[in-house]
């Protein structure tokens, strides 16, 4: 490959990565057995920015109808945020 094809080509996945980190994504999180509604909201406060009310909120929809979005925004947004959700003990996706 010469050099400007291979410059061209970087380039273009530049692009492309920028293009994906742009597009919307939603921020799930899924019901399960074993976390308290206290814990969810005191999370979703914490890492998603939520007002209390918001989380409150939040918490009822993923516990009768089995997940909500809780955020949308970018992958290199959401990212991060996903992992703190995971990491206190609760389901969460990028979708």
């Amino acid at each position: 490959m010469k050099p400007l094809e291979h410059l061209l080509e970087t380039e273009a996945e530049i692009l492309l990565e920028e293009l994906v980190d742009k597009e919307e994504h939603d921020l799930v999180v899924f019901n399960d057995d074993f976390n308290t509604f206290d814990h969810v909201i005191k999370v979703l406060m914490k890492v998603c920015k939520h007002s209390h009310d918001q989380a409150e909120q939040c918490t009822l929809i993923i516990h009768y109808k089995g997940k909500c979005t809780v955020k949308k925004g970018s992958i290199g947004k959401l990212k991060p945020m996903c992992q703190s959700i995971l990491d206190a003990g609760i389901q969460a996706a990028i979708i």
